[in-house]
């Protein structure tokens, strides 16, 4: 469960990470990076549509300024992977309240 979000930190079972991570239910890679730091592309995401969940939520920063493309999102909806995208701190909300519901993976970018 992510315990606390805010701009550049983030708090996921008790272990605080200061950089862009991606959340899957086992573990988390704290080493997550993009392509084009502000604009997400299919690459960036290859490892957890690998992962086969059921949603993936997409957080965009605090302000929200990640930009993703409305292509990924068809080309992910259409191997039947539902996406949500969110600012960040609304995405953690999100991750919470479903994580232990749905097979759900987060990706979080952290600033802005």
């Amino acid at each position: 469960m992510i315990e606390s979000y805010n701009f550049g930190e983030i708090e996921i079972s008790g272990k605080t990470y200061r950089q862009d991570v991606i959340i899957y239910h086992d573990h988390v890679n704290a080493k997550w990076w993009r392509k084009q730091s502000h604009n997400l592309h299919i690459d960036d995401i290859k490892e957890v549509i690998d992962a086969q969940p059921e949603i993936i939520i997409i957080g965009t920063g605090q302000p929200g300024l990640m930009q993703v493309d409305n292509e990924i999102e068809k080309n992910i909806n259409k191997l039947g992977i539902k996406t949500v995208i969110l600012p960040t701190d609304k995405a953690c909300q999100e991750y919470n309240r479903i994580a232990n519901k749905k097979k759900v993976v987060a990706c979080l970018h952290l600033t802005c």
